[in-house]
C-alpha cells in the first residue's frame, strides 16, 4: 500500500513494530542537489509491506523514525550504502543493526558484488522489473507501476534475507558477516566531513605541496557544494581540481589556464576564493600531508603479484567469498612489496581465508603447482632461509 498520511504511517508502524526484521528500501534524486533528495520508503516484515511518500504534505515520520532507529530490529538492505546516508541525514543516526545482502551474498558464495535482479534470480528464481528504476521519483502522483515496482523490491528482500542468514548460519560465516555489518553502522562512513574531501581525488605522482593545494581546495569545493546544495562537479570539476593542485596557480591570471573551468570563473568571487585557499596550502609547508609511499617501485614483482592474484582466486573458490571482498590489486601490490602490515586482509575473516596463506607465499612456505585439472597449493617442508642457508 501506499502512506501519504500521518495516520496510517503511524498504523503502519505499529503492525511491524514487533517483527525481528524489516526490509528497508529507498528512491530519491539527486542528479541537481549535493544532497539527496528522500522521495519513497519502502519497508517489509515477512507479512506486510507498505510504500510511504516522504514528500506528501504534513506527513509526520517521528513513528517511521522510531521504527527504524530500534536496535531491536535488523534492518536488512541491498548495496546500503547511500541508504542510510540517506537516513542519517533525515534522522539524524545510524540505522543499527543492519543486514546488507550483497555483502552476506559475497560472503555466502553468490558471486562479486552480485546485482539485487540478479539475485532475486539465482536464489527466488523471480525475476525483477527494472523497467521504473530511473523514473523521477519527485514527480506526483506516482504511477500505479511504480509503487509496485517500489513495494516489489522490499517485499522480495524480506524473502531474500532468512535464507542468505540460513546459508551463512550452516556455513558458520555469521561472525564473518558480523564483522562487515559492524562497519556498515560506523557513523564516519554516514557523517559528511569536508575536511576529508581530498582523500577522494587520485593524483598521478602527487607532491606534498600538491596534496596540501588538493587539500585546501577540496574542503572550499565540498564546503561550497553544501552551502548551495548543488553537485560537487557543479561547482568545480574533478579534472579542474587536480589541475590546480599540480599546477597551484598563484593568481587569477594563471587560474584561467585551467581547463574545465567555465568562461569568467577565474575572475569570480568563486575563482578568488580558489586562489585564497591555494595561497593558504602554501603558507604552512610544515602542515603538508605526507608523500605518498611509492607502490610500484622496483622491488615491486609483477610475478610475485600474479602469483598472489592466482593463490587468492583459489583460496576464495575454496571457500566460496567472492575475491573482492577479501583483497583488492592494490592490496596484493602492497603486499609483493611487503609494505602494508596493517591492511584489513590480515585481520578477522580475511586473515584466515588468505592474508595468512599470502604471507606465506611470499616467505617461500607454500608454493603454487598445477596439476593437470588446474592450480593447487603446495606446502614446503623448510626453504633455505628457514634452514638458515646462504643464497
Amino acid at each position: 500500500m501506499l502512506i501519504t498520511d500521518s495516520k496510517t504511517l503511524a498504523e503502519f508502524c505499529a503492525t511491524v513494530r514487533g517483527a525481528p526484521f524489516l526490509a528497508v528500501d529507498t528512491e530519491f534524486v539527486r542528479e541537481r542537489t549535493y544532497f539527496a533528495r528522500l522521495c519513497l520508503v519502502q519497508v517489509a516484515s515477512a507479512e506486510h509491506g507498505a510504500v510511504i511518500d516522504m514528500l506528501a504534505p504534513r506527513l509526520d515520520t517521528e513513528p517511521l523514525q522510531a521504527l527504524l532507529c530500534d536496535p531491536a530490529i535488523v534492518k536488512v538492505f541491498h548495496s546500503a550504502g547511500q541508504d542510510l546516508e540517506i537516513f542519517f541525514r533525515a534522522f539524524g543516526s545510524v540505522l543499527g543493526p543492519v543486514f546488507d545482502t550483497q555483502i552476506a551474498a559475497s560472503v555466502a558464495g553468490h558471486g562479486d558484488q552480485p546485482g539485487y535482479g540478479a539475485l532475486v534470480s539465482a536464489i527466488l528464481g523471480e525475476r525483477v522489473d527494472k523497467a521504473s528504476q530511473v523514473t523521477d521519483w519527485a514527480l506526483r502522483p506516482l504511477t500505479e507501476r511504480q509503487i509496485a515496482y517500489a513495494l516489489e523490491d522490499v517485499t522480495h528482500l524480506a524473502r531474500l534475507y532468512p535464507i542468505l542468514a540460513a546459508e551463512l548460519q550452516r556455513s558458520g560465516r555469521e561472525a564473518w558477516i558480523a564483522e562487515e555489518m559492524a562497519a556498515l553502522v560506523d557513523v564516519s562512513r554516514c557523517d559528511i566531513d569536508p575536511l576529508q574531501a581530498w582523500r577522494r581525488i587520485k593524483l598521478r605522482h602527487a607532491t606534498r605541496k600538491a596534496l596540501a593545494v588538493l587539500r585546501e581546495v577540496a574542503t572550499w569545493r565540498e564546503q561550497t557544494a553544501i552551502a548551495r546544495d548543488l553537485p560537487r562537479g557543479w561547482v568545480l570539476r574533478d579534472d579542474a581540481l587536480t589541475e590546480i593542485a599540480l599546477n597551484a596557480p598563484a593568481d587569477e591570471k594563471q587560474l584561467e589556464r585551467v581547463r574545465g573551468l567555465k568562461p569568467g570563473f577565474a575572475r569570480s568571487a568563486d575563482g578568488a576564493a580558489i586562489v585564497s585557499a591555494i595561497n593558504r596550502a602554501l603558507a604552512t609547508p610544515e602542515d603538508w600531508p605526507p608523500a605518498p609511499e611509492r607502490r610500484n617501485g622496483p622491488n615491486a614483482d609483477s610475478s610475485l603479484v600474479a602469483l598472489l592474484q592466482a593463490l587468492l582466486r583459489l583460496r576464495c573458490e575454496a571457500h566460496g567469498v567472492a575475491a573482492r571482498m577479501v583483497a583488492t590489486r592494490d592490496d596484493l601490490e602492497r603486499i609483493a612489496i611487503g609494505a602494508a602490515p596493517e591492511m584489513p586482509v590480515f585481520e578477522g575473516w580475511r586473515r584466515i581465508v588468505f592474508g595468512d596463506d599470502a604471507l606465506a607465499l611470499c616467505a617461500g612456505r607454500i608454493a603454487l603447482t598445477g596439476d593437470g585439472t588446474g592450480v593447487r597449493e603446495v606446502t614446503l617442508a623448510a626453504t633455505d632461509a628457514d634452514r638458515g642457508v646462504e643464497a
